[in-house]
Formats: C-alpha cells, structure tokens, sequence
C-alpha cells in the first residue's frame, strides 16, 4: 500500500513539472510601422518621385502622345508603319524598342536624324529637344520600363520652374512650329501667358465644358499639375 501511495506521488510531481506557463499573444499593433509618405500628398500608396529615374507615365508617355501618336501619323487610327505609340503595351510590341540598349532597336536613329526626310516627328513638326531625346534614351537604358511616380508640389509655382516642363512634355508637340495647333503656340512665354490669361488653357488641361480636352488623344494630366496650371495663371502668369 505505502508503494502505490509513493508511485502515485510520483507521478504527481511529473505531471506538475510539466505544466507550461500559458501563451500570452502580445499586441504588437502599436509598433508596426505606419508607411511613410514622404510626397506630400497624403496618400500611403503613393511612389516618390527618383531625380535620377525616368519615369514611363510621368515623361515618357506624355511626350509620345505629344509628339508622336498624332492624326496621320502614329495614333491608333494611322498607325503608319504598324507603329503605335499611344501606350505601354503599343509603344513596346511596335516601336522596336530593346530594353537596356539603344544601339539594338530603331527609335532612337529617327528620334536623332538629322535628314528631315528621316526624321522623326517629320517637318512641319518641331524635331525633340536634345532633353527630350535624353529623357529617352535613359529610360531605355533604365530598362524601358512601365513605370510612374507620385510627387505634388504646388507650393511654389513658377513658369520657369512648374509650368514650362509641363508644356514641354505634354503640350508643344502639338502646340509649337510654324503651324501650331489651334492656332495656340505654347513652347514660348507670351504664347503660354496669352492662354493662361484668356482661360483656354486651363480649360482644356481641366478638360471643361466648351473646351476642347487636352492633350488630345492622351490621358488627363495629374491633378497636381491642373492645379499648378491654375494657381499660375490666377497669379497673372507671371515670367518667373
């Protein structure tokens, strides 16, 4: 008897030997970190914008639909050559473009001829600038890739500094040469200043009611950009 008792005891012990302290589940949603949004735009999603980065939706787009993807030449209804350059996907499969080198596809030959006869856009368009062309020839080394950024700054809107880049991206393919469209030239000051003071420009970037949208054929600009368009021109459209 006194055995079974002490066998008994034992196998008390073991079991109470083996109890483990209950697991606790700590809250840790205090300390996650909330993503930073480092553009100013109040939003977590969006991607801060890399100086050294061309970026597809950003420059590369708008400059093709600018340019380029233009009635009789390489909109989606033109399409001369099977060249159509009004998106990612057409711009890619059409434009003889090969990621990381510029030596390996045609693009950049027409883009820098200096034979009118072979150069693109052809006369009576303006040839790009040489920014243009590098802003080209960079993304292409980056990978050509799709890609976009998410920065607003309209804090300090000048001509120089805001509003002629957005023109010279977006705007002056159409809208510059000896036969601009609509009659609009905005590749120079006095014409940018004439529409921003007289409305028209702001009202087809806005894309209003009486106004023809623009840049036609392309998607709107960025809400950044429309509202840096209209703080300079309530400004006076200042030469700054």
């Amino acid at each position: 008897m006194v055995l079974i008792t002490i066998f008994v005891a034992i196998i008390f012990l073991l079991m109470e030997s083996c109890k483990h302290a209950p697991f606790v589940t700590e809250d840790i949603s205090g300390i996650i970190p909330t993503p930073v949004d480092s553009t100013g735009s109040g939003s977590s999603n969006d991607i801060a914008c890399n100086p050294d980065t061309i970026y597809f939706d950003n420059t590369i787009l708008p400059l093709f639909i600018s340019n380029c993807a233009k009635g009789g030449c390489h909109d989606a209804a033109s399409a001369q050559d099977g060249i159509i350059l009004n998106s990612y996907s057409n711009i890619i499969n059409t434009a003889d473009i090969e990621p990381f080198d510029t030596d390996a596809g045609h693009l950049v030959e027409v883009i820098t001829e200096s034979d009118p006869d072979d150069r693109m856009p052809p006369p009576p368009n303006q040839p790009l600038t040489s920014q243009q062309v590098n802003q080209i020839v960079q993304w292409i080394n980056q990978g050509a890739q799709n890609n976009h950024c998410d920065e607003c700054d309209t804090l300090n809107v000048t001509y120089s500094g805001k509003i002629k880049p957005i023109l010279d991206g977006k705007c002056t393919g159409c809208h510059s040469g000896s036969a601009p469209s609509g009659g609009i030239h905005l590749s120079a000051y006095s014409g940018a200043q004439t529409a921003a003071l007289d409305g028209r420009l702001f009202g087809a970037v806005n894309h209003s009611a009486g106004f023809v949208p623009m840049p036609q054929g392309g998607n709107k600009l960025p809400q950044c950009e429309i509202d840096a368009i209209r703080i300079w021109a309530d400004a006076g459209a200042p030469n700054n």
